[in-house]
């Protein structure tokens, strides 16, 4: 080594060991690993991902080998390494990843719960835990009290009543508003776009479609350029700092994913996560998960149930899920009050007479169809 390097690098460490007395982070900083296999960018733009990594204060190592996947886990369990980022991994199920992106909006940061994974084979109790997930993450990267909402697609509704009958239950859940006129937890797509809420709710596969929207949507497609990546695998009980990333993942993605994964590490997202799974099963959550999954009492079980007089239906009773629409108008049949399903701008409704709409709003609130 030269001389002018070896005064580089003692200078350097100088520096650094300056930089973390003052903070009192030195020695403190953890170590990400990057799994050097299959991007679609080559190596360079991994080694380049690093080093943006390393200019906003993380340490980085790449690791490479034949069985990068094997190699990293070991370096995970030896603590040599404290985070990793890799472009695909296969989590149990249970767990699922809460991807990071910059909403076009309002260039604010946005958790979307899930990207990757599954925290349940059920998709309402998946939607459910991913709202748990999120907010697990959003905390462990230094948002104390994230809001929550649910993005507009099949089980949001259900997922709604549940939050909601787990917020009652004393699990603290900040709901977002809708920044739309009618407000409300579900989530319209202009909300993603403007970050309306900290934590987006929604299936994993859902997700991903997302986290590639945002995060390549101005390049075209093929390389994505912004936030921080598919987020980290969480599950209860699940201990490793896991981050994902795309095979299509640019630089600034890589870079963010390790910053993300830093951040994990120094709030103790495994503490946060402990305390907030504690806090969800005493507010009633594993109660609530086996409710979702209980088959449901149709109102056409036994005898067909005939319709009454047709009326004009005029009035709208949103909030129904679209699995549940025709067993709705079934049960109001059934009460004697005539209605027809339908769909409006913000989901599934029930179409009443006004004269009826009180009386039906009863019914099927009654009946668990709306909260």
């Amino acid at each position: 080594m030269s001389e002018a390097k070896t005064k580089r690098l003692i200078a350097e460490t100088f520096l650094e060991m300056a930089s973390g007395l003052e903070s009192g982070e030195y020695g403190k900083k953890p170590v990400i690993g990057i799994a050097a296999e299959g991007s679609e960018h080559g190596r360079e733009e991994l080694l380049e991902g690093a080093r943006q990594a390393e200019a906003r204060g993380c340490r980085t190592v790449l690791i490479e080998g034949e069985d990068v996947h094997k190699r990293m886990e070991e370096l995970l369990a030896k603590g040599e390494i404290q985070g990793a980022v890799t472009m695909h991994y296969p989590f149990p199920i249970g767990v699922a990843t809460i991807g990071k992106v910059v909403t076009p909006g309002r260039g604010k940061a946005m958790y979307l719960a899930a990207t990757t994974g599954t925290s349940d084979t059920d998709r309402v109790s998946a939607m459910v835990k991913n709202a748990v997930y999120g907010i697990i993450a959003a905390k462990a990267s230094g948002t104390p009290e994230p809001t929550v909402g649910i993005a507009n697609i099949d089980g949001a509704r259900q997922t709604e009543k549940a939050l909601l009958k787990l917020a009652e239950g004393g699990y603290p859940i900040r709901f977002a508003e809708s920044a739309r006129a009618d407000g409300g937890i579900v989530m319209r797509g202009n909300d993603l776009l403007l970050g309306s809420a900290d934590v987006m709710v929604m299936d994993s596969l859902t997700g991903n479609l997302m986290m590639k929207m945002f995060s390549s949507g101005s390049t075209g497609g093929s390389y994505e350029a912004t936030g921080w990546g598919y987020g980290p695998g969480i599950g209860q009980g699940y201990e490793p700092i896991i981050m994902i990333v795309s095979r299509a993942s640019g630089a600034p993605v890589i870079a963010g994913a390790c910053e993300y994964a830093a951040q994990l590490v120094k709030q103790g997202v495994g503490r946060i996560a402990a305390a907030e799974f504690a806090a969800a099963e005493k507010a009633g959550l594993k109660e609530i998960l086996k409710e979702l999954k209980a088959p449901k009492e149709s109102a056409a079980a036994g005898a067909p149930v005939a319709a009454p007089p047709k009326e004009v239906v005029t009035a709208q009773i949103p909030g129904i899920e679209v699995t549940d629409l025709e067993d709705a108008v079934e049960a109001l049949w059934a009460q004697g009050v005539y209605a027809e399903s339908g769909m409006g701008c913000t989901g599934p409704i029930v179409l009443i007479s006004e004269a009826n709409k009180e009386k039906a709003a009863a019914i099927l609130e009654e009946k668990g169809y709306i909260k």
